[in-house]
């Protein structure tokens, strides 16, 4: 694809894995100039060496996107490295499997800094750099969770809920500085993150998917890079479900 963004600065949070990595890879693709970040810098130096061999340069960092201090030090790097901050991708997320009763008030306070904290604060910093250059645009991590919540994940669904709203409230305020605001919402997506559930459930999980396939990171990652493109312009303040038809109908099994 050409979709106009060579030379774009694209920051990803939660880039070492899964689609934030696949992310990486596409806009890379598309000619931008990339960072990514993650709380473990063994994995984000695994994750950039991975592009190097593939015939890519990134910028990685360990910073925690719920940090403001160390998500705010590596902006400050890479603006410093390439000039500006074009697209902001608030990927980075955390995925815990516990039922209301059974987890503790810190287990729940840790998701929604990770999940929803971090994502407020990244849209703060990019709204920050794409002022000054007049335009940018930000996604948003949402999940089929904040569609259909599942139970034994309360905390999760809730966090992914909220992003949604704030999506559409950060959208409308930062609309009249030309800074676009969309959400994606993947379905069961084949990650380190998801594999634990999917090694006990793939059966059912996949039953739930009219294409009769779990997603791939590259399935989020390539119409990410379309969102943050201009060809997506009047694109903003929702959310883009990815899905491959997961619960379209109540039986999407019916035509197979």
């Amino acid at each position: 694809m050409d979709l106009g963004l060579k030379g774009k600065v694209v920051l990803i949070t939660g880039g070492a894995t899964g689609i934030g990595k696949a992310s990486a890879l596409a806009f890379l693709k598309e000619g931008c100039r990339v960072a990514i970040c993650g709380r473990t810098k063994a994995k984000i130096d695994g994750a950039v060496q991975e592009l190097k061999e593939q015939g890519y340069d990134a910028i990685g960092g360990a910073a925690d996107a719920g940090n403001v201090a160390e998500i705010t030090a590596f902006a400050n790097t890479v603006a410093k490295e390439y000039g500006q901050i074009d697209v902001w991708l608030n990927n980075a997320g955390v995925y815990p499997q516990r039922a209301i009763l059974d987890m503790t008030e810190e287990e729940w306070d840790e998701t929604f800094r990770i999940n929803v904290k971090s994502v407020f604060i990244g849209t703060r910093i990019a709204a920050g750099y794409m002022k000054k250059q007049g335009k940018g645009v930000i996604l948003n991590a949402a999940s089929f969770a904040s569609i259909i919540p599942s139970a034994g994940s309360s905390a999760y669904a809730a966090t992914k809920a909220a992003i949604l709203s704030f999506t559409r409230t950060s959208a409308a305020e930062l609309a009249p500085l030309n800074i676009r605001v969309v959400a994606y919402i993947p379905g069961m997506i084949r990650s380190e993150m998801t594999e634990p559930v999917i090694a006990t459930k793939r059966k059912a999980l996949t039953e739930q998917v009219a294409l009769n396939r779990l997603g791939e990171p590259e399935d989020i990652a390539d119409p990410l890079v379309f969102l943050a493109s201009d060809f997506a312009r009047y694109i903003t303040g929702n959310a883009i479900e990815i899905s491959g038809g997961k619960f379209c109908v109540q039986n999407p099994m019916y035509a197979w």
